[in-house]
Order: structure tokens, then C-alpha cells, then sequence
């Protein structure tokens, strides 16, 4: 089994989260949604698996660089 570390890529606000731990996800599915200068910037699972961790939540403010879930594939 791998585990994946989803990091984001720039900074923002969490608009909106779209799956919680222990949901099984699909490659391509959003996960959350950023907003960024008034843009929603979609996050979606780079692969099959189990989402172990969600560290975020909505409304919060978060950096780029920053880790925002755990996923667990294989």
C-alpha cells in the first residue's frame, strides 16, 4: 500500500470539501475546492484509493506548499 501526500499548490481559502476520511475516491475526483483571487481552484485525487486524512477544512486559510490530505492507494 502507498500513501500519497497531497500538497497544495498556491495559497488560499477552502471553499468547499468534498469528501471526508475513510472515502474511497477515484483518480480525478475532486476533493476540494480553493478559492484563490476569487477563482475556484479544484483539487482532485491523483489516484484510486482511501482518503486516510483531510487536513483542512472549509473556511480555512492555507499556504502553498501546505499538506491537505493523506491518500492511501494499492
Amino acid at each position: 500500500m502507498a500513501t500519497i501526500e497531497i500538497e497544495l499548490e498556491t495559497g488560499g481559502t477552502v471553499w468547499k470539501t468534498l469528501v471526508k476520511p475513510g472515502d474511497q475516491v477515484s483518480e480525478g475526483q475532486e476533493l476540494f475546492i480553493l478559492e484563490v483571487m476569487k477563482m475556484e481552484v479544484p483539487y482532485t485525487a491523483p489516484a484510486s484509493g482511501t482518503l486516510s486524512e483531510l487536513l483542512i477544512a472549509e473556511t480555512d486559510v492555507v499556504e502553498e506548499g501546505q499538506k491537505a490530505a493523506i491518500l492511501e492507494t494499492g
